[in-house]
C-alpha cells in the first residue's frame, strides 16, 4: 500500500491548501485512507480535513476548500494506491490460462479485485475478500459490483473455481444482497457442467437475491487452441445452445410475471451458437449487460437504422473496407448494405478476420490480432479507408492484443485506419458516411428529446442541457 502522494493537480484544492508531493495521506475527515476506495469515498464530501505525514515523520492537518463531489487533485503511483489483487482460482474455463505463450507479462495477470469492479466494471468472483473488505464493502455500500458467479451450487462452484471455498462466496452474495449493494452477475456457461438442471438453480438462488442483483449475463465458454494439460472442454454445439436459450428465455418469462424483469439474457454469441435471430431490442429492457455481449449486436443494427433515415443526398463518402470478427461480419454487412442504398455514392464491403491466432473456435471482434488482419487483408483491394471496431484494441491504446500497434496495420496495408466505437451504431453510421463526427472529448450535441440516443449511445458522455 502507498498513500504517498506523487502529484498534486495546478489549481486545485489540494494545491491551494498547501499539500505537497512527497507526503503521505494517513486519513480524510479522521477516516484512515487505506487506497483508492477510502479516498474516493471519504474524499467526496464538501471541505474535507487532511492528515498528511511528511517524509520525516512529522505530521499536519489541513482543511480543503471545495464542493461535494469535486476531487481533492490528488495522485498517487498506481491507481489502486496499492497492487491490483490476482485470482485465487484457477478456473476450468479460465481465458488467461488459454493464452499462447510470448505475449506480454500483463496479459497472464488474472485481477480479481472487488476495487475494480466498482471502479471498472471488472468481474470478479469474491473467493479473495476479507471480511474486513466484505464488512467495509457494506459499511460504504459500494455499489454496483459485478459478480463471476457461474453456479451457486457450493461444490460445483469449488470444483468449476478449483478452490476449496469458492461456495462460500454465495453466502457473502446473500450478506451483500441484504445489504443493499447492487450486484450484476455473468455465468459462463460450460456445456454438461453448469447448464441444464444446475443452471436453473442458479437462476432461481440469483432471482430470490433481487431486486440486488439486478441482472445475469449467461455466456458460452471460450476456448483457443491452447488447451494442452488444461480440464477437458467441449465448445457448445447448435443444439447445446439452443437448450441454453430455451432455459433462460423459459426462466425469463416467469421472472417478468413475477417481478416486470427478465432478470436473465444469454449473450448473443449463444444465439449466433444456435444458429437463431435475435431477439428484438425492447426484450434487453435497459441493455445492461452490454459488456457481456448481451443485445449489443440488435443495439449496433438498431440505432445504425435510425442514423440512416435521414441522410443528406450530396455525400460522397470514400470507399471502405469494415474489418471485423466472424461472429458480427452478418450484421455489419447488413449495415453497410443499408448504408449504401441510403448513399449511393458509397462503395465497401466486410471482411471478416478468421482468428488464426487463438483459434478459428474464437469470432469475436475483440480478439481480432493485429498480425490475423495484416495476414488476411495484405494485397487485397480494400478501397480508400480500413474501418475496424474499438475492441480490437486495448482500452485507450492504438495497440492491438499481439502488440501490433495500429500505425504497422496502416504502413502494411497501405492505408488509413478508422477506428469505431464497438457498440455505436450512430457512430459507425457516421463514419461510413463520413458525416462530422465529434472528436474523442468532445460534447455532443443532440436534440434535447432523443431519448434513443441517450439511452442507449455509449459514446454520449454529455447530455445537451
Amino acid at each position: 500500500m502507498s498513500t504517498v502522494i506523487a502529484s498534486v493537480d495546478r489549481r486545485s484544492s489540494a494545491e491551494r491548501a498547501g499539500v505537497r508531493p512527497g507526503e503521505k495521506l494517513i486519513a480524510i475527515s479522521g477516516h484512515p485512507v487505506v487506497d483508492v476506495l477510502d479516498y474516493r469515498f471519504f474524499g467526496y464530501d464538501r471541505d474535507p480535513e487532511l492528515e498528511l505525514e511528511g517524509p520525516d515523520g512529522s505530521r499536519r492537518t489541513l482543511r480543503l476548500r471545495k464542493s461535494e463531489g469535486e476531487d481533492l487533485g490528488l495522485n498517487f503511483d498506481t491507481y489502486l494506491m496499492d497492487k491490483a489483487r490476482s485470482c485465487a482460482n484457477s478456473c476450468i474455463f479460465c481465458f488467461v490460462d488459454q493464452m499462447p505463450p510470448g505475449m506480454r507479462k500483463s496479459l497472464y495477470f488474472k485481477d480479481d479485485d472487488a476495487r475494480l469492479s466498482f471502479l471498472m466494471g471488472n468481474y470478479i468472483t469474491l473467493t479473495n475478500l476479507s471480511q474486513r473488505e466484505i464488512q467495509r464493502i457494506m459499511d460504504l455500500r459500494i455499489s454496483p459490483i459485478n459478480v463471476s458467479v457461474h453456479t451457486t451450487d457450493p461444490q460445483l462452484r469449488a470444483k468449476m473455481l478449483c478452490h476449496k471455498k469458492a461456495g462460500d462466496s454465495i453466502a457473502v452474495m446473500r450478506r451483500f444482497a441484504q445489504a443493499g449493494i447492487e450486484m450484476n452477475c455473468q455465468i459462463v456457461a460450460c456445456p454438461g457442467i453448469n447448464d441444464g438442471p444446475a443452471l436453473e438453480r442458479t437462476l432461481r438462488d440469483l432471482a430470490e437475491m433481487a431486486p440486488a442483483v439486478s441482472s445475469v449475463a449467461i455466456v458460452p465458454v471460450g476456448l483457443t487452441r491452447y488447451r494442452e494439460g488444461l480440464y477437458h472442454l467441449e465448445p457448445y454445439t447448435a443444439e447445446q445452445a439452443g437448450a441454453v436459450i430455451d432455459l433462460v428465455e423459459a426462466f425469463g418469462r416467469r421472472q417478468m410475471e413475477k417481478s416486470g424483469s427478465t432478470f436473465a439474457w444469454c449473450s448473443d454469441e449463444f444465439y449466433l451458437l444456435a444458429g437463431r435471430d435475435l431477439p428484438a431490442k425492447v426484450y434487453y429492457e435497459d441493455m445492461n449487460q452490454l459488456e457481456n455481449g448481451v443485445g449489443m449486436l440488435r443495439l449496433l443494427t438498431s440505432q445504425a437504422e435510425l442514423a440512416l433515415e435521414d441522410v443528406p443526398g450530396d455525400l460522397a463518402p470514400r470507399s471502405c473496407t469494415v474489418a471485423t470478427g466472424a461472429a458480427a461480419a452478418p450484421f455489419i454487412r447488413e449495415i453497410l448494405e443499408k448504408a449504401m442504398v441510403a448513399c449511393p455514392a458509397l462503395r465497401g464491403e466486410v471482411r471478416p478476420i478468421r482468428n488464426d491466432f487463438f483459434g478459428e473456435t474464437i469470432t469475436v471482434s475483440g480478439l481480432v490480432t493485429g498480425g490475423d488482419l495484416i495476414a488476411q487483408l495484405k494485397g487485397t483491394k480494400l478501397g480508400q479507408r480500413l474501418l475496424i471496431p474499438s475492441n480490437m484494441l486495448r482500452a485507450g491504446e492504438r495497440v492491438f492484443l499481439d502488440d501490433v500497434t495500429v500505425d504497422r496495420v496502416e504502413k502494411e496495408l497501405g492505408i488509413p485506419v478508422q477506428i469505431v466505437e464497438a457498440e455505436d451504431g450512430f457512430t459507425l453510421a457516421d463514419i461510413l458516411l463520413e458525416l462530422d463526427v465529434p472528436e474523442e472529448g468532445a460534447v455532443c450535441v443532440v436534440p434535447e428529446d432523443d431519448d434513443e440516443y441517450y439511452r442507449y449511445n455509449p459514446s454520449a458522455k454529455n447530455r445537451n442541457e
